[in-house]
């Protein structure tokens, strides 16, 4: 048996007045989206735990099977162990963000979702001054950054930024025990940033700066029982999102390498479907993780949601459903991790709509795919880490 689990990353919303009363997922055009949901049973699931903030890292952990009331040190752990970066028994990791700044105001989280290779230019240039043995920076992806810092401190009141942008930077910044140190790396790259020629250049197209970083999510390493022990899983996942190739990487996936994957509208959808069935061919799990729709909500931008969720639907489910059957049995479990509304720009922990299709799975009578028409699924989970037991079967669907 083939498995294969679809996370399209906050696709889940509101009705919206923008968009006729309806929802992004309920106005995309989604026919392979629904042919699952149509051809397989699911309904709602309420991914993230009370104890927990509702974030990706939270999310995908649920979804890859981990009881995040358990199994959860923070975020920028899971980010270090995509990067392959050792946090040892000292070290504490800090998600950076380059962020856009204006006065006192968080601008944008992303710098205009700033290149890769630019914002690497950017986060090596701070290295080269600030960084010092106990203190280390690490470039990743577009404006998703790494920062470890040993023995530093770690129980830090932090604020993810894409949740207050266009609000008070100096009413946000890290708190708690140790916070000056923290403070003051922010505050010391930003005549760092000011002078760069990265951004000089950003500047003079018209582009947002990337003139400030943001540290948040601070933790130390998490250790997970791998998919193999617990499932019998072994495979790959694919992502361009740090975070959720740490996951991967920590519950003993391969990462494997997409070219062309950014986490916003212009990533390379083929390929990840591709790549996705090369996994299959070879092993028997594959996790496909679209960031678009969770960036649109942020942005505050129905249409470009509408456009991820098409894309997504046109793009990745579909071809590797033709591909599938070529591969001989297997199952399907598709289901974002949060909902990223519209209205809030920020993540919810509103249960989402979740999809099981395959072998040995009978139809439920679903409609279609959507948050609305998963209300007449015959599944409503307490538990975001029960769904992979049930996609396994070690959880009776009956």
């Amino acid at each position: 048996m083939k498995y294969l689990v679809l996370v399209p990353d906050g696709a889940a919303d509101y009705p919206l007045e923008a968009l006729g009363g309806k929802t992004p997922l309920e106005v995309a055009h989604t026919p392979n989206m629904d042919r699952l949901a149509r051809e397989g049973c699911g309904g709602t699931v309420c991914m993230i735990p009370p104890e927990r903030h509702p974030g990706s890292d939270v999310g995908n952990l649920e979804i890859f099977g981990y009881d995040t009331r358990i199994h959860y040190t923070g975020r920028s752990p899971l980010e270090a162990a995509s990067m392959g970066v050792d946090l040892g028994p000292d070290g504490v990791a800090f998600r950076l963000n380059t962020i856009h700044r204006q006065g006192d105001t968080l601008v944008d989280y992303s710098a205009g979702h700033i290149s890769t290779e630019e914002a690497s230019a950017l986060v090596q240039s701070i290295a080269a001054e600030l960084g010092r043995p106990d203190v280390r920076f690490y470039p990743g992806v577009s404006y998703r950054h790494l920062l470890v810092f040993d023995n530093g401190p770690e129980g830090l009141v932090s604020y993810p930024p894409h949740d207050i942008m266009g609000q008070s930077v100096s009413a946000h910044l890290p708190s708690g025990e140790g916070e000056a140190s923290i403070r003051a790396l922010m505050e010391q790259a930003e005549p760092i940033l000011a002078e760069h020629p990265v951004n000089r250049r950003r500047a003079e197209r018209g582009e947002p700066t990337a003139n400030a970083i943001w540290l948040w999510g601070s933790g130390r390493a998490l250790k997970l029982k791998s998919l193999t022990e617990k499932f019998g899983f072994s495979g790959g996942v694919i992502s361009a999102v740090d975070l959720v190739r740490g996951i991967g990487r920590s519950a003993g996936l391969s990462v494997v390498e997409v070219p062309g994957i950014t986490g916003y509208l212009d990533t390379n959808y083929e390929g990840k479907a591709q790549h996705a069935l090369d996994v299959l061919a070879r092993d028997n799990f594959a996790y496909v993780h679209v960031e678009a729709p969770d960036e649109a909500g942020h942005n505050g931008d129905p249409q470009a949601k509408v456009q991820a969720i098409n894309d997504f639907d046109a793009r990745v489910v579909g071809p590797i459903l033709d591909g599938l059957d070529r591969l001989g049995p297997s199952r399907i479990l598709m289901t974002p991790d949060h909902p990223t509304p519209i209205a809030l720009r920020t993540h919810s922990r509103d249960a989402v709509p979740f999809v099981l299709w395959g072998e040995g799975i009978a139809a439920d009578g679903l409609q279609g795919y959507g948050e609305r028409l998963a209300a007449e699924g015959s599944l409503h989970l307490e538990h975001g880490h029960w769904l992979i037991e049930y996609l396994r079967g070690t959880r009776p669907l009956q």
